[in-house]
């Protein structure tokens, strides 16, 4: 049996290396709905659910479109 991974937030370096587009396209996509949502952690600091980043890519492996 496979142990859960845990649980994680990621910061937008560490979401531009599993995706490698620029820091703007990347803003609009989530502005635009494309890309997974954020979580707004204070003033200048914004976070992604390592889960939503996975599951995104695995959709794009799949041919799947993200919903938020």
């Amino acid at each position: 049996m496979k142990e859960p991974k845990p649980k994680r937030l990621l910061r937008l370096p560490q979401v531009l290396e599993r995706i490698p587009v620029s820091k703007s396209t990347w803003w609009a996509g989530v502005n635009s709905g494309r890309f997974p949502e954020a979580i707004r952690m204070g003033k200048r600091c914004t976070m992604w659910r390592e889960a939503d980043i996975d599951a995104w890519i695995e959709g794009l492996e799949n041919g799947e479109k993200w919903n938020r």
